[in-house]
């Protein structure tokens, strides 16, 4: 648990851009709080969350978060909707960008290509059941780089994988990172990412004023500039 002095996070890697670039030191800067951000899929935040682990606030995909609201783990009416999130292709920087603007310019890619995915994140999981749907697992599988969690843009930039699977926004999370583009419109997913804060909060107060600057105007820049589609509303 984190000090009174800071404020424990537990967050979905797709907003490490934005608030690890631009939020936690705006942040920091405005108020006598330091943020302590525990980084990890939503699937994983949820199997710690039933074993009984909490925070100060939490971000993560919608689903999960009615659930959240739905047993009073977090506070219902604190809830507020971030941003969107897509899944796109990586690859490192100042290697050529393969297409992935159609879905069988996707599938070509895919299968010449070692393939980095995390078994534990939304996009892994998605991405398991695409390849399957889209007839090409033998193939994918068969070279692929499939890492339990974390960035999977880091096997790009280290040369053991040739393409990246994840959220356009944790590939920009990867130094050395090029973004080759979003998955093809027919094939694409959507996550929603909502923050709320816990029923429990060590520190409601730090987690109020954190809730109120990632619902704030500067946060939706951040969330585009950090390769999300902001979800809040428009001032």
């Amino acid at each position: 648990m984190a000090s009174p002095s800071s404020v424990a996070v537990m967050s979905g890697l797709a907003l490490e851009v934005a608030v690890n670039r631009w939020l936690k030191p705006a942040f920091e800067a405005a108020s006598p709080y330091r943020l302590e951000v525990d980084w990890r899929p939503t699937t994983a935040i949820m199997k710690s969350i039933a074993e009984g682990q909490r925070a100060d606030v939490v971000i993560a995909i919608d689903g999960s978060m009615d659930k959240l609201c739905a047993d009073r783990i977090v506070r219902p009416e604190t809830r507020v909707c971030l941003a969107d999130s897509i899944l796109g292709v990586g690859v490192r920087e100042g290697a050529p960008k393969p297409d992935v603007s159609t879905v069988e310019a996707f599938k070509r890619a895919l299968v010449g290509a070692r393939v980095a995915y995390s078994r534990a994140g939304a996009s892994g999981i998605y991405f398991t059941a695409l390849v399957e749907r889209l007839g090409i697992a033998a193939e994918v599988n068969a070279r692929a780089v499939a890492i339990p969690m974390g960035f999977t843009g880091e096997k790009v930039a280290s040369g053991e994988a040739d393409i990246a699977i994840q959220q356009v926004s944790e590939l920009m999370s990867v130094p050395g990172v090029a973004v080759a583009g979003p998955f093809p419109p027919e094939v694409q997913t959507v996550s929603t990412f909502d923050a709320a804060i816990f029923a429990d909060a060590a520190n409601p107060d730090g987690a109020a004023a954190l809730m109120a600057l990632l619902a704030s105007p500067a946060a939706a820049k951040a969330y585009g500039d950090g390769g999300l589609v902001s979800r809040l509303p428009h001032s």
